[in-house]
């Protein structure tokens, strides 16, 4: 190499290096962008072979609802409310459902609609006016089921919506309201905990989570046992 050139040999070195990298590439991953890596896409099945599912499996929806965004319109509006009036409640009001209802009740709408749906809810204490939807009320007596399942759900004038409320417990929160409204109900004052409590004394898990397990884990077998 010429000494008037020192700048030369890095050029050299940094060529060879070069040139060396295109000769490996194509039988390496370096340029991949993690794109190819052992993965299921979203939707995707093995087999790719059936349609569209709910949720991926393992996930837990934060919305309460089951059914896709399209089946229901979101907006406060009469005209969307009452186009779920007609829903009728899938659920049967049994013990369970009943349970169920008043727990979702007590924690979500007693502070404004008060114990008994009298509307003497703890917040009229601070200027909120009284709703009442027990006994004698307009919700006992005018709205249907399907009705009350989309005041829950998407609420409407001082009503928020309340749609973090699973689809199943606002139907069983609506058998609930029923048995309140024709004075039927004879479940226990204390049937939800106090904090701290755990057990049957507060609602259950989501049941509008999948439960099958991903199908594509394998849990490892167990170890032979060696007497």
């Amino acid at each position: 190499m010429s000494p008037r050139c020192p700048a030369a040999k890095p050029a050299i070195t940094r060529a060879v290096l070069f040139a060396s990298m295109l000769a490996v590439s194509p039988g390496c991953s370096w340029f991949s962008d993690f794109k190819q890596q052992p993965k299921l896409d979203p939707w995707e099945t093995a087999a790719d072979t059936i349609a569209m599912r709910y949720n991926p499996q393992g996930s837990v929806p934060i919305t309460g609802s089951i059914a896709p965004g399209f089946a229901y319109e979101r907006g406060a509006t009469i005209a969307a409310i009452n186009a779920m009036a007609s829903l009728t409640n899938p659920v049967a009001a049994d013990a369970r459902s009943l349970r169920n209802g008043a727990q979702q009740f007590q924690i979500n709408c007693t502070v404004c609609h008060g114990a008994t749906g009298a509307g003497d809810g703890p917040v009229t204490k601070f200027g909120y006016p009284p709703m009442p939807i027990g006994a004698g009320s307009n919700a006992a007596s005018n709205l249907s089921d399907g009705y009350l399942f989309g005041i829950i759900r998407n609420g409407r004038g001082l009503m928020p919506p309340y749609n973090r409320i699973e689809e199943p417990d606002r139907w069983d929160l609506i058998n609930y309201l029923r048995a309140l409204q024709s004075g039927a109900t004879t479940l226990p004052a204390n049937v939800l905990g106090l904090p701290g409590q755990t057990g049957p004394l507060v609602p259950g898990a989501s049941q509008t989570g999948p439960t099958r397990p991903a199908p594509f884990f394998r849990p490892a077998p167990p170890a032979p046992h060696t007497p």
